[in-house]
């Protein structure tokens, strides 16, 4: 039975940002990956903050060299109104700009990164047990060839995302507070794009703040295009192989035919009821990471920030504990994933609530307020001097609320 340092379940972005972390401070890792790579995966319009995170991990370099597309902004659209915002003018200090990408190219460059630095990667094994203690953890898990191997580690980081290895194996997981949603997308060509277009992710939200779409230019020219509804719409769009989605996006008419006549690269997919939390994100012997730990929404595109934000402080405090420092890992991790976790979700109830839309389709938007919401777009949502950050549970609907009795009383007047 072999043993090391530190087991890593997952090579996705929060696995290969903590065990490329690790390896650097000389411990000897190894990740547990279920699936072979390159594999398909949505959540493919990055944040400008998790560069800081592939930046202290040592992977951004490696990202840098594949030319994915750049991403400079977000633009929100409800029939003729939209609005636009550039990372460039947020008010935290930070990144004013990151990448959109093929997922499938993304995670294998950080795992071949992963792999050059010294870490053993392991694709295609799939734990089956895995028990903790104190002092140390026992993982049992299955290659490819169907053989059951054993592994002995003094630390377990759950990073395996949607698989969600641990929170099943401890009985973690926890239902979601949000309504059952669901997604339908595929890529297809976009020979209609224009430069403008290539480096924002567009939004068009329609049926009455229910649904909405994304549309996330990539490098080849191609583009992902989603559409977000609840779970009735979404089997609907699904019915005959997608011919609905295909139809419903050449004749969505806030798309104004940029798909009219695009060929798709794959057959739509689609998924239900994505939503979901934890009881809790640490243990014994163990953490979680990514989105083991909770998946809200992909409307504000958070899901690979909150990867990356959580694999670097979830390998930063393993460091700490396997150095023997006392680790507060409720207050020093858990609470502040959270509070980063409870921003986006006051947003993304705000999205689906209106409040947020009542906002950035304002006829004026005071360009403060907006470039503090920026900042919340661009992932720095631990930043406490950010109003939209520090007030996130009531900003949202009252300033709506301001906004729609402003909005009433000039109606009146004219």
């Amino acid at each position: 039975m072999r043993t090391v340092d530190v087991v890593v379940i997952g090579a996705g972005p929060a696995g290969t940002v903590a065990a490329s972390y690790l390896k650097k401070q000389g411990y000897d890792v190894t990740i547990l990956e279920k699936e072979k790579f390159p594999r398909f995966q949505i959540g493919e319009s990055l944040l400008p903050c998790c560069m800081e995170h592939l930046d202290e991990s040592g992977l951004l370099e490696a990202v840098k060299t594949k030319n994915f597309q750049k991403k400079t902004g977000a633009a929100f659209m409800r029939g003729e109104k939209r609005c636009e915002f550039f990372f460039s003018e947020q008010f935290t200090k930070g990144w004013t700009w990151t990448w959109q990408v093929k997922r499938a190219d993304f995670d294998s460059t950080l795992a071949e990164a992963t792999r050059a630095k010294g870490v053993d990667v392991n694709f295609e094994c799939e734990v089956l047990k895995v028990t903790c203690t104190p002092d140390i953890q026992m993982l049992e898990y299955k290659d490819v060839d169907g053989n059951i191997h054993q592994i002995s580690c003094k630390f377990v980081i759950d990073s395996s995302g949607y698989g969600r290895v641990l929170p099943r194996l401890f009985d973690l997981s926890k239902p979601s507070a949000f309504s059952p949603r669901g997604a339908i997308f595929s890529h297809l060509e976009d020979k209609n794009r224009t430069e403008k277009a290539s480096n924002n992710i567009f939004v068009h939200s329609f049926d009455d703040n229910r649904s909405w779409i994304w549309a996330i230019p990539f490098s080849d020219g191609s583009t992902s295009v989603g559409i977000v509804g609840d779970k009735e719409k979404i089997l609907e769009l699904a019915e005959n192989d997608g011919e609905r989605y295909k139809a419903f996006i050449r004749e969505f008419e806030d798309l104004k035919g940029r798909f009219k006549d695009s060929a798709l690269k794959f057959e739509p997919r689609h998924i239900l009821g994505y939503s979901i939390g934890v009881k809790k994100m640490y243990g014994d012997g163990f953490v979680l990471s990514g989105n083991s730990t909770e998946f809200l929404d992909p409307i504000f595109s958070s899901g690979v920030t909150f990867a990356t934000a959580s694999g670097l402080l979830s390998a930063k405090m393993t460091h700490r504990h396997l150095r023997g420092e006392a680790v507060d890992w409720k207050t020093e991790y858990e609470d502040v994933i959270q509070k980063g976790i409870d921003v986006f979700r006051s947003y993304v109830s705000g999205w689906y609530s209106g409040d947020f839309q009542t906002i950035v389709f304002a006829k004026e938007i005071d360009n403060d307020f907006k470039n503090q919401i920026c900042s919340v777009l661009a992932g720095y949502v631990w930043d406490q001097s950010n109003p939209f950050v520090k007030k996130h549970d009531t900003i949202l609907p009252t300033l709506a609320k301001v906004i729609k009795m402003k909005e009433k009383n000039l109606e009146g007047k004219q």
